[in-house]
């Protein structure tokens, strides 16, 4: 092992057992190959296994999940494209026909078949998740010979092509082995090697893939904890890709000798949700309150400068279904006159959860927001976790208030608003059958403009509602080496690294 591959495992802080063993602590695991991309993202890997409960809609999960896994559709330049399908379409309102690409062969050698995808939507349809909601419409798929799938929804579905974005396929007979959550067996352009939750992965191309041969050899992704550590690294030339890296430390990669730096509106996120189903927030009127308190404005200027924008709906301005709102005015005695109206005269004391890796300046937005509403009598007590306990706490309603960045990892409204403010996801306690109704019909209807309808009334509803608190829509800024070549900014943080080349 070459001196800056000791160095950089000692920097990422890697075990020495893990340099005994090639780069990975798993027995019999080894490192990417030499000449792989080095990419560090600014959240750890805690899981493969593509339907794990906890890491459905996880986002660093999900950037590796897209380099191992095939997917029947995909987006290519913010479209539908094909993927494992060839091609779809609708027979009926209830009926849909997806052809599959014959030759596709998995990790293992095998044969991907209709059979193997059948596999994977009764699987996923199986295990309660965060994306559970997109899969409730679906009745049954079944396999119609080898390459072609047959899906029968509970009434119209519009959003299925939507959706299998993310429904990842893998051989049917590992669809809940145990071994998928550190080496899992895909058809994507590259096969896991070794893998250490929350430290690192590696990566080997697949020679066998069915789109043609990866750029590069393989790719090791290291998660670097602090921010600081992994721009030096980009410096120095340890790692070749880093993103998102925060607005406020832009200036230590632009125009540094060796890096160039390539921005993308996105479909990151911060919001922050109130428990809706615990006092005092049951009642509207005080997370009205909360959000008085604020001057949004100045926090999302001061803090982010050019790296986000305010927003101005309950997803950012890039995703279909977005429809703009008024913004909340910064008004402190009103928020007092709510609090007293809501029988809070006196304020009252709460909490807010976060994790620090979730996005960039994550405490200091945390933060400003807490001082804010200290000033209308309201005490928040701070309680900065691990991701994996936020993400048990988060699933359990276990919480006050919390803050995270969300990704709109489709792009369509459907994604976030369809998956998450239902009264049956009941992700935030909250529940309202007007809503409910508004975003079926929009899950169901086939017409883009007559979905753009409903998921503005929708916007405008958890808005007025006060769900919840929507800061800022990031803008993702990747740091890379100028060598590379082939690489593309992604609007949900999850680049296709297939592409990638190393100039000779």
């Amino acid at each position: 092992m070459d001196v800056r591959r000791r160095e950089f495992l000692a920097l990422t802080g890697l075990a020495a057992s893990a340099v005994a063993l090639g780069g990975c602590a798993t027995p019999g695991a080894a490192a990417a190959p030499d000449g792989s991309l080095r990419a560090a993202f600014g959240q750890p890997v805690t899981d493969l296994d593509p339907y794990n409960a906890g890491t459905a809609v996880d986002e660093a999960s999900l950037i590796v999940k897209r380099l191992v896994f095939d997917t029947l559709v995909r987006y290519e330049g913010g479209r539908l494209a094909p993927g494992l399908a060839t091609s779809w379409r609708r027979t009926d309102d209830t009926t849909w026909v997806f052809d599959l690409r014959p030759g596709v062969r998995f990790h293992d050698g095998s044969p991907l078949t209709a059979r193997d995808v059948v596999a994977c939507v009764e699987r996923t349809k199986a295990v309660k998740s965060a994306q559970s909601a997109l899969w409730a419409t679906v009745k049954s798929a079944r396999a119609d010979g080898d390459h072609r799938v047959t899906f029968v929804t509970d009434g119209p579905m519009g959003t299925l092509p939507v959706n299998l974005t993310l429904l990842f396929i893998v051989p049917a007979r590992r669809v809940a082995d145990p071994a998928q959550k550190r080496r899992p067996v895909g058809s994507g352009p590259f096969r896991v090697t070794g893998f250490t939750p929350s430290t690192n992965v590696e990566l080997a191309r697949f020679d066998g893939y069915w789109g043609g041969r990866a750029g590069l050899p393989g790719i090791s992704m290291p998660f670097i904890a602090e921010t600081s550590s992994a721009i030096t690294a980009l410096r120095n030339g340890d790692v070749d890709l880093l993103w998102p890296v925060p607005s406020d430390q832009l200036g230590e990669v632009r125009g540094r000798r060796g890096v160039r730096v390539e921005t993308v509106p996105s479909w990151t996120y911060y919001l922050t949700w109130f428990n809706c189903g615990r006092k005092p927030f049951t009642d509207p009127r005080v997370r009205r309150a909360m959000w008085q308190a604020l001057d949004m404005e100045e926090i999302v200027g001061k803090l982010f400068g050019a790296g986000a924008e305010q927003m101005r709906a309950p997803i950012p301005s890039t995703v279909f279904g977005y429809a703009e709102q008024p913004p909340y005015r910064h008004d402190p005695a009103a928020a007092r006159a709510a609090l007293r109206a809501a029988g809070l005269g006196d304020g009252f004391e709460t909490t807010m959860m976060w994790f620090d890796a979730t996005g960039p300046l994550a405490r200091e937005l945390a933060q400003s927001m807490i001082s804010a509403w200290a000033r209308i009598g309201v005490e928040v007590r701070p309680q900065s976790i691990e991701k994996a306990q936020w993400l048990q706490r988060l699933n359990s309603l276990d919480w006050d208030m919390e803050l995270q960045t969300n990704t709109v990892t489709t792009g369509d409204a459907a994604f976030t608003l369809g998956r998450l403010y239902t009264s049956k996801a009941d992700r935030m306690g909250y529940r309202n059958p007007g809503l409910d109704a508004v975003l079926a019909e929009a899950g169901q209807a086939a017409d883009p403009e007559r979905r753009e309808e409903l998921y503005a009334r929708a916007c405008k509803t958890i808005w007025d509602d006060a769900v919840g608190i929507f800061p800022a829509a990031l803008t993702t800024a990747y740091g890379l080496r100028t060598g590379l070549t082939g690489f593309t900014p992604a609007a949900n943080n999850q680049p296709d690294l297939s592409t990638v080349r190393r100039n000779p």
